[in-house]
């Protein structure tokens, strides 16, 4: 008898330290994971207006996961080397190839995390009225009508120094104009108001498109390829906050909704966050689909 009572009571404890040892460990998993999500997650944000949308609708999701989310402003270079040390943790509007220059030179401390949308087209542009002019060649010996300028946006930017290649390669007496995206915009808009000739930088998503009749010129030196838009973290994000990290890997967004949040930001004077609020709860399913399970 004694034996079968020190049985059931062997078995009782056993069972009772395995209980435990399982409620400790539930309970440690949760602390853990609860530790993980009091993290401040880093965005990169660019002078772009693409930037924008894309990176107010993914740091409201975090939020809604229990992180705390920051923004810190630069231009690419700054945001790229910000990426490297680990001030930035996100960036959400990196374009390749013409970004590779910054993986080329901080690679081992990023990942290129997901693809936002594969084929943004890039390149010089012209208003349609100017029929006659469809690839860059056609520039050439024709660079007096358009005051011997193009248009770009500022010096640190890798578009820049592919317009720069882009000159020297087709041999256009032309210099580049730099100044900021909406310095570039404003110049080529009084332009276009008069139907005067005019060349600059243009790329989508962008509302240029949208409230102008452009077409992209071609050009047959492989420049300005169509660009994938891809999110690009630090390397260590997927250590320091795994949940985050996850929804940023499971990104993507059409460049049409990109494009459409940037006409109710831009000519509409709407609050982005507002704006990126809504593109959220009109595409929870998709929202789902982002978000760790």
């Amino acid at each position: 008898m004694k034996k079968i009572l020190f049985g059931i009571m062997t078995t009782f404890l056993m069972v009772l330290i395995i209980g435990c040892s399982e409620q400790e460990e539930a309970s440690s998993e949760a602390s853990n994971e609860e530790a993980s999500k009091d993290q401040t997650i880093t965005f990169g944000v660019t002078p772009w207006t693409s930037t924008v949308p894309p990176t107010k609708v993914a740091g409201l999701i975090l939020e809604d996961m229990g992180y705390t989310v920051e923004e810190t402003k630069s231009n690419v270079g700054g945001v790229f080397m910000g990426l490297s040390r680990g001030d930035v943790d996100v960036f959400m509007d990196s374009w390749f190839p013409m970004h590779k220059v910054h993986m080329d030179k901080f690679g081992d401390k990023l990942e290129r995390t997901a693809v936002s949308y594969p084929k943004a087209e890039t390149g010089w542009v012209v208003p349609a009225y100017m029929e006659d002019v469809n690839s860059v060649s056609d520039l050439k010996g024709m660079e007096d009508q358009f005051g011997n300028k193009m248009y770009g946006i500022e010096k640190g930017a890798s578009a820049t120094k592919e317009s720069e290649e882009m000159i020297k390669a087709y041999g256009l007496d032309m210099k580049q104009v730099n100044s900021s995206e909406g310095g570039m915009m404003a110049q080529a808009i009084r332009m276009m108001n008069q139907e005067k000739p005019v060349v600059f930088f243009g790329w989508r998503p962008h509302t240029m498109f949208n409230k102008y009749d452009l077409k992209v010129l071609e050009n047959d030196k492989g420049f300005f390829a169509p660009s994938s838009v891809e999110v690009v973290t630090n390397r260590k994000l997927s250590e320091k906050a795994p949940e985050a990290y996850e929804f940023l890997s499971n990104w993507s967004i059409s460049i049409d909704d990109v494009e459409q949040m940037i006409v109710e930001i831009e000519e509409e004077g709407r609050d982005p966050e507002e704006v990126a609020q809504e593109w959220i709860d009109n595409h929870q399913e998709k929202v789902n689909e982002m978000i760790p399970k």
